[in-house]
């Protein structure tokens, strides 16, 4: 039996395999045509982790007639990429054959290393297959994006995750439809839905639950909602430093405040602190709220916004409890114009503390909606899954 994890030995081998990205890959649309056609281009594929980028590119070189050629941006060098870059070149003067380039992870490339792909990308020695997990607005130099088609691999949905299970169940050849096994629906359901959207972790999830649960005296394996619960992580906060998913969850903060919805504003405040945000940094967007959409209807905003940047500056991480119900309280003082709807300013902390998937709280108290509307379903939505997208900011060039 194969030693490669469950997810790897299921990878798809044909577009009929392929689950998820209908927006992408349904019969008639461009990317589609263009795979079937064999005339893709050079193509920079982006979105989150265990989508599938990999997996397509791989689909896409089996239909080709160019040659493959595979490098890793974690572990390859300049030496390197030259050497297949000039291999490239060399074939297609001699034998007329067209490479076909797949760089993982590429925006671990510094921009020296990207720049060497220019050339052959522009005279189409290479067509270029790039996979990211960053947006390729800002990692990937505009040169090479703008020679290269991009395209947005989204988080599978649920139904397709189960799909998945249930294929990996079933077969013999390189899943586990060689053990006699049993899966409650429920069980099932969780890994589905705890996944977040990850293939990969849902495939290694069963995997991890069919090979340490003992079998019965019939010598079934039983999987129920208790062994799948054990067997897969709960979801992390998805939150980069300088990434989309820092300035989104910024904007929804910081239009929560606008539209003065306090559980909203706690909600994504808790998020930032639970993934490290700096303190300071939160301070600094309610002074400008303050300033900004508070100004002259309540003067006394920014005079609170920055006493409560001047405490997170001098009280420091050790008490960062403390900064919490400042900043806590801050924001619903911002926000609401003193509306006295929010008890206690003091209640952000504990909350903020708690894991942020169980938070839980009353139905906001609306005054002054945003528009489009936002609803306190939308501020719990699933964590990794980012905010909602009428409350992200226009900061990407896509």
């Amino acid at each position: 039996m194969s030693v490669a994890p469950l997810a790897s030995r299921m990878r798809p081998r044909t577009l009929d395999e392929y689950s998820g990205q209908r927006h992408l890959l349904a019969p008639g649309l461009l990317l589609r045509r263009a795979i079937d056609a064999d005339r893709i281009q050079s193509l920079i594929f982006f979105g989150p982790p265990g989508t599938g980028k990999t997996t397509l590119a791989q689909i896409i070189a089996a239909r080709s007639k160019s040659r493959f050629e595979k490098l890793n941006a974690v572990e390859s060098n300049l030496a390197e990429m030259r050497r297949v870059l000039q291999g490239a070149n060399h074939r297609l003067r001699n034998t007329g054959e067209s490479t076909l380039l797949f760089i993982d992870e590429i925006h671990r490339f510094n921009r020296a290393q990207q720049d060497v792909l220019l050339p052959d990308v522009e005279s189409g020695a290479v067509k270029l297959i790039g996979a990211t997990t960053h947006n390729p607005f800002f990692f990937i130099n505009s040169p090479l994006v703008s020679r290269s088609q991009v395209f947005e691999l989204r988080a599978l949905e649920e139904s397709d995750l189960l799909d998945l299970l249930r294929r990996a169940l079933s077969d013999s050849e390189r899943g586990l439809g060689h053990l006699r096994i049993e899966t409650e629906p429920e069980a099932l359901a969780h890994l589905a839905r705890v996944s977040d959207g990850d293939a990969r972790k849902a495939l290694n999830s069963i995997e991890i639950a069919a090979m340490t649960t003992p079998p019965g005296s019939d010598g079934v394996i039983r999987i129920d909602r208790s062994v799948a619960e054990e067997c897969i992580q709960r979801k992390a906060v998805v939150y980069d430093g300088d990434g989309d998913a820092h300035y989104d969850t910024i904007s929804a903060f910081i239009k929560s405040m606008r539209g003065s919805d306090p559980d909203a504003t706690l909600y994504w405040l808790a998020k930032m602190i639970h993934a490290g945000e700096d303190p300071r940094f939160i301070a600094r967007r309610i002074m400008i709220h303050a300033a900004e959409d508070v100004g002259l209807a309540d003067p006394m905003a920014l005079v609170l916004a920055t006493a409560a940047c001047q405490a997170a500056e001098v009280i420091g991480p050790v008490h960062r409890h403390r900064q919490q119900e400042q900043l806590g309280g801050q924001s619903h003082r911002c926000g609401l114009g003193g509306h006295p709807f929010w008890p206690n300013a003091g209640c952000a902390e504990p909350l903020a503390r708690r894991p942020l998937r169980r938070i839980q709280g009353p139905r906001p108290r609306r005054r002054l909606p945003l528009r489009p509307r936002l609803s306190w379903a939308s501020c719990r939505a699933r964590l990794s899954g980012g905010s909602p997208s009428f409350l992200r900011t226009q900061h990407s060039g896509a």
